[in-house]
């Protein structure tokens, strides 16, 4: 390999190097920002939750709430259940909630308010499809919740849409011809009812922050590669010695 050759596949794999390093730092950084992003977004949860509920908004204040303003605080109002329309919503298990421990359902029913308009609320966890339906006129307690965005790689419901995939109140609506509903659903936490089912309980916050693990492990990673960078061009320059441009005289 010439002299030109050479200086050419260092300078190769110098960028290469620079490249990956550039690279392992971005994820590090990143991970540093998540870390604060989710201390921040746990901290706010805690508080929201741990406030004592207030009214709903009426329904002309709709439009104008934020879901970063607004999901997970908790409320208070009157709603009246139909008779049977409810749909369920499958869960492999619950990050918020202590009660579910295995797969089952969440019962997704259409309610009216007292003015009329129509919400959506999570009435509680099922363990199968068998389950006495919501009915009647209840004064609840719940938090908000805005719905999931649809995943490209999972069907949002079965084929009649019975059971869904997707925590999405307003399709659930489209689909089974509940009417218009808020922009937003209710996670019930109470009252439990007499027979327990489906069962409502109080959401926790129990998110998982990995971040700085993560970021020490990206940082970590591009020190090993700045140190054996170094011992390779240290290695590479000692092997070649100082008479290796002999053959230029």
């Amino acid at each position: 390999m010439t002299g030109t050759q050479g200086r050419v596949g260092v300078l190769i794999q110098g960028a290469a190097v620079l490249v990956a390093l550039a690279i392992l730092l971005g994820l590090g950084t990143w991970q540093v920002e998540r870390k604060a992003w989710k201390e921040a977004l746990i901290a706010t949860l805690t508080n929201r939750i741990a406030e004592n509920p207030m009214p709903l908004p009426p329904p002309g204040k709709w439009a104008q709430m934020e879901q970063q303003d607004w999901e997970f605080r908790r409320v208070k109002l009157t709603v009246t259940f139909g008779n049977g329309g409810d749909v369920l919503a499958y869960t492999s298990g619950s990050a918020l909630r202590d009660d579910v421990k295995s797969p089952g359902y969440f019962v997704f029913a259409p309610a009216s308010l007292q003015d009329g308009k129509k919400i959506v609320v999570n009435c509680g966890y099922v363990p199968s499809k068998s389950y006495p339906h919501p009915q009647g006129t209840l004064e609840i307690v719940g938090t908000l919740r805005w719905p999931e965005a649809p995943l490209w790689f999972i069907s949002a419901h079965d084929a009649d849409g019975a059971v869904w995939y997707v925590r999405d109140q307003t399709a659930m609506a489209h689909l089974k011809g509940w009417g218009i509903v808020a922009p937003f659903y209710l996670e019930q936490e109470a009252p439990v009812p007499a027979g327990g089912l489906p069962h409502p309980a109080p959401l926790k916050v129990k998110l998982i922050n990995n971040h700085l693990q993560y970021a020490i492990t990206w940082y970590g990673l591009a020190v090993a590669l700045v140190v054996v960078s170094a011992v390779f061009m240290l290695r590479r320059r000692r092997d070649q010695g100082p008479d290796s441009s002999a053959g230029r005289y």
